[in-house]
């Protein structure tokens, strides 16, 4: 289908004088091209067509797995051994059922021969350790030849799935730390002794594919996974679209705010920066290009707001349940720490997107072809799982598998109350099947993550990487907060946030913890720029699937989705000095006011700054002066917020008296 097919929305006089936003003309984005994108974008949409008896086989594979996570998650004691491994076992199976070698057309109902063996031998081995676990656990280090192949044919068929499913980077990765741990063990084993050691550690201990990655996601992500699948059958992105709109669709450039909002909405709960931004991208963006914005800012607004929607609370995607164990802090207390720097991202890129409208003249969409609010508030019963979630999750009333369970029968319930997205016995069997393969990619991606972890464990490779940056640095945080930035932007580009997270949970915040950052601060650094990845250039895979849909230029996509999204940049450095931003060591209510005063201000100084607007254009010159006083207004001391309030506020006053010099003098009657 060609990618450049146009639709009218209305007819006026002359169109060909006119831009074609004010001839109601623009770009509309078909399935067949949503999925198109997503195939190029997200290896998690290149998946194997099944149709007939066959679809509904695999469908019951996937749904019996979401069943069985269920279960095992809220009622079994097994022991980790025959959980961990079983659990993997199973993502094999549904992985290769699902997911072909290459990207490209498909046979429908077809797997060549060769992933017949890949899965049966890939599945077995994990079912090998499964139905010998006490024994394994017996036998210590003596194994037999054959305990070597099956621990090495796991290993490499969880590998292959790995790159299916996720994609090559985080492979690339894992090859290198696997490499050094092999050269590491044959200094004193001989090649040999060191590939046995190796696949002993990775695939028979908690030291490699078992650890914390895969434990975590077998009591926590998959269940949430499967509660997001059942929450989107209720129609809350729709819901949550149509609310945006409502609130902000008529403002000027109400297109954009209402990417902003719906996406931080949406993506808290989609937990993919691609997948949300394809989503609700093939929506706005065609809406905001018909407003006038251009094709490069409506992609990137895009991108920025559904990447950010990772970092929103209360959901924050699945590396958030991660930060718990590493950690070792409720989950409510993360969401807490999360609210104020997720507030000033999405703050940034709305002034950014409100300054733009008004530099450019741009209107909102007409209040008579908006939703009204007063009927839609009446769907405000979709909340409502969420709600639960949220309440059950921050008061500790269950165990957070728990609550997602019964998060997913508020969604079965609150279903009944809407006709068009009610969920029938099929729609509940497409939800579980969903949710299964969700499951899929996280499992694989946290499974070699593991393996990374382990690997740097077991070499003291951490202490190693620890000492040399901290000789680097010095006594400069600064500093060791730089490299530990570029090497969770250079790592997360092409890797998914919850193995970049896993990894840098391992090697990086370690290196800010001993330098004096509070725990805390240091994994919600690394984890912001593990998920900002996604939107900087050269590999920024949530811009580039934005351009795709805008038909903009995907390197300037993604330098306008990196400047709207500045806020993640500044934000952790600021709170990783000093961690009062995430309401670390407050004592008083009033200082949680007025750090959320300065920081609103600051964050509009650095976001008009950018912009190089504020009531008029600005010079040079009044932009770096405006950039200053929003840092100076963003880090938490008295002095430098007294100095930034009087540095933004007077950039405004001098524009606003500006603007009120050069408009233009109304006509004597």
């Amino acid at each position: 289908m060609p990618l450049n097919r146009k639709r009218k929305a209305g007819v006026v006089d002359a169109p060909e004088m006119k831009p074609k936003h004010e001839r109601g003309e623009f770009d509309v984005v078909s399935q067949e091209e949503v999925d198109e994108i997503m195939k190029n974008y997200d290896p998690e949409s290149n998946v194997r067509i099944w149709s007939g008896w066959q679809e509904y086989a695999v469908k019951g594979i996937l749904a019996a797995f979401s069943v069985y996570t269920i279960y095992v998650t809220l009622f079994a004691t097994l022991l980790d051994q025959v959980r961990l491994p079983s659990f993997v076992g199973l993502g094999i199976l549904m992985g290769y059922l699902v997911y072909p070698a290459r990207k490209g057309k498909q046979k429908i109902n077809h797997i060549p021969w060769y992933d017949w063996i890949i899965m049966i031998l890939g599945t077995a081995a994990f079912f090998y350790f499964v139905f010998n676990a006490q024994a394994i656990i017996k036998q210590g280090i003596y194994f037999a030849w054959y305990e070597y192949v099956i621990g090495a044919i796991g290993i490499l068929a969880l590998a292959e799935l790995c790159r299916r499913s996720v994609g090559i980077p985080i492979l690339c990765v894992a090859a290198f730390f696997v490499c050094y741990a092999l050269y590491f063990f044959s200094q004193k084993l001989g090649f040999v002794g060191a590939l046995k050691t190796m696949i002993y550690r990775l695939f028979y201990t908690t030291t490699g594919i078992f650890t914390t990655p895969i434990d975590v996601c077998s009591k926590y992500i998959a269940v949430f996974i499967i509660f997001g699948a059942f929450l989107e059958r209720t129609g809350i992105s729709d819901f949550f679209i149509q609310l945006a709109n409502s609130l902000a669709g008529s403002a000027s450039g109400g297109p954009a705010k209402v990417a902003v909002i719906s996406s931080a909405l949406c993506g808290m709960v989609s937990g993919s920066s691609v997948g949300n931004t394809v989503t609700t991208g093939s929506v706005t963006i065609p809406m905001m290009k018909k407003t006038g914005y251009r094709p490069e800012f409506a992609g990137a607004v895009e991108a920025a707001a559904s990447t950010g929607g990772q970092i929103m609370p209360p959901v924050m995607g699945a590396a958030a349940f991660l930060m718990i164990d590493y950690v070792g802090v409720p989950y409510s207390s993360i969401i807490v720490r999360a609210i104020l720097p997720a507030a000033l991202y999405f703050m940034g890129i709305f002034i950014a997107v409100h300054l733009e409208a008004k530099r450019t003249g741009l209107r909102g969409i007409p209040k008579d072809q908006l939703p009204q609010f007063s009927k839609l508030i009446k769907k405000a019963y979709l909340l409502l799982p969420l709600i639960i979630l949220v309440v059950m999750v921050s008061m500790n009333l269950k165990t957070m598998a728990f609550s997602a369970a019964t998060a997913i029968v508020a969604c079965i319930v609150v279903s009944l109350f809407n006709k068009e997205n009610r969920i029938t016995p099929m729609k509940f069997f497409d939800a579980l099947a969903n949710g299964g393969k969700s499951c899929i990619s996280i499992i694989a991606a946290c499974g070699i993550a593991g393996c990374v972890a382990g690997c740097i464990a077991m070499t003291g490779l951490a202490s190693q990487i620890i000492s040399f940056i901290i000789r680097i640095a010095g006594d400069k945080l600064i500093i060791a907060l730089f490299f530990t930035m570029l090497c969770c932007i250079v790592l997360g580009m092409g890797v998914p946030t919850t193995a970049n997270y896993c990894i840098m949970a391992s090697t990086c915040a370690p290196i800010l913890i001993k330098m004096g950052v509070p725990t805390i601060a240091a994994h919600f650094f690394v984890f912001y720029f593990g998920i900002v990845a996604d939107i900087t250039p050269p590999v920024a895979l949530a811009a580039y699937a934005g351009s795709a849909i805008a038909k903009s230029d995907p390197m300037k996509t993604g330098v306008n989705a990196t400047r709207l999204a500045i806020a993640a940049f500044i934000v952790p450095y600021i709170f990783a000095m000093d961690p009062t931003m995430m309401f670390v060591g407050v004592e008083h209510w009033y200082q949680i006011v007025l750090i959320c005063i300065t920081s609103v201000i600051g964050i509009y100084g650095v976001a008009s700054g950018l912009a190089g607007f504020t009531f008029t254009n600005m010079a040079w010159y009044v932009r770096i002066l405006a950039i200053v006083g929003g840092l100076l207004l963003l880090a938490p001391s008295t002095w430098t917020d007294i100095a930034g309030l009087v540095v933004v506020a007077g950039v405004v006053i001098l524009q606003y008296l500006l603007s009120k010099k050069n408009a233009p003098t109304p006509a004597k009657a």
